[in-house]
């Protein structure tokens, strides 16, 4: 999310449940009475729905930031829910966030996944010394979350080394990226291709064309996405177990100008599922 002011900003094996949540009761969208089903987005239309959220209607950058990383938050709690105390493998999180705004979303969402009882690590491979950024990371080290070495990823000789976590988040790539896949993230999504561990994208699948989908060795393959503002051309190519949709923000003049088509949010929810 938000990719487009970032350029001018700038052990023990652990198995993971593998059905947390009963979905077969879950009910689409139309018969909830939420409303339709979205417009998907191309990045052209991506990009210039963030330029008018901040130049049209004023958010700041971290402001819409907060939002999209608290709903990846809650989407993430929501279809994974604790299943034990504090320190219960169920709680082990890595969030793997890059140098842009989908990087700044991976490091709210860590902080509130704190908040709700997970225990996250940041794996941060290209940082910036953007204010921002700085000030979001600082929160999660005061927050005592750990950020791992760069070697302890980069030097793994398989996707062994995520096992020790039921979750990883995905925020590494948003929707200006362009494949392929550069350094320093060729490794860690290598990783991510092959492990097990159910993979949350934010926005985008990480190393997939924002309106192609994955590339054509595959890619990552997320069990959930979490679609921020609108979901993009890509997450028709998702086939995981979960999509939400996160951005209660939405002006409903920019809403109709780009006939976004957003369903009802239910009650106080700050996201939406979409299946």
């Amino acid at each position: 999310m938000l990719q487009l002011v970032s350029r001018t900003l700038r052990s023990r094996s652990v198995k993971w449940i593998e059905r947390p949540v009963d979905n077969k009761s879950f009910i689409p969208l139309a018969r909830r009475g939420y409303g339709r089903m979205p417009r998907y987005l191309n990045q052209s239309e991506a990009i210039n729905i963030d330029k008018d959220l901040f130049d049209k209607y004023k958010f700041s950058v971290d402001q819409l930031m907060e939002l999209a990383g608290q709903s990846c938050a809650v989407a993430i709690a929501k279809s994974y829910p604790l299943s034990g105390g504090p320190g219960d493998p169920s709680s082990r999180v890595l969030v793997c966030c890059g140098p842009g705004n989908n990087g700044g979303d991976g490091l709210v969402c860590a902080r509130h996944l704190k908040h709700f009882g997970y225990s996250p690590e940041i794996y941060y491979p290209k940082r910036t010394n953007n204010e921002l950024y700085e000030r979001l990371l600082h929160q999660c080290v005061e927050n005592g979350i750990p950020i791992l070495e760069n070697q302890r990823i980069e030097r793994a000789t398989d996707s062994e080394v995520l096992q020790e976590y039921a979750i990883v988040v995905d925020a590494l790539m948003g929707f200006s990226f362009r494949p392929p896949v550069r350094e320093p993230f060729v490794r860690i999504v290598d990783l991510l291709k092959s492990t097990s561990v159910p993979i949350c994208s934010v926005d985008i699948p990480s190393g997939w064309n924002v309106e192609e989908g994955p590339p054509a060795d595959g890619g990552i393959k997320p069990q959930m996405l979490i679609s921020l503002t609108a979901p993009k051309m890509c997450a028709s190519k998702f086939d995981g177990r979960f999509h939400y949709l996160g951005g209660r923000f939405v002006p409903e003049k920019l809403e109709s100008q780009y006939n976004l088509n957003l369903p009802k949010y239910p009650g106080t929810d700050l996201v939406v599922q979409l299946r």
